[in-house]
């Protein structure tokens, strides 16, 4: 009974859920830029630190098995 209860009150929601959905969505973009930003950042600053973590991505990704 309780979870009906809890699942109720979703349809009057969908009007702020679309914005909230929205919103989150527009987050996640600006903190996607700003994680590549921050990315290229430390790469010109740490070439080589930066260099060696490509090359254990290349090494991850060689090695991953579909």
């Amino acid at each position: 009974m309780a979870e009906r209860d809890r699942a109720e009150p979703e349809p009057q929601q969908d009007g702020p859920r679309q914005e909230s959905d929205a919103e989150r969505r527009r987050r996640r973009a600006q903190f996607l830029r700003d994680l590549n930003e921050a990315k290229a950042l430390r790469e010109r600053v740490q070439p080589r630190r930066a260099r060696a973590a490509r090359m254990r991505q290349a090494m991850r990704m060689r090695t991953f098995r579909w």
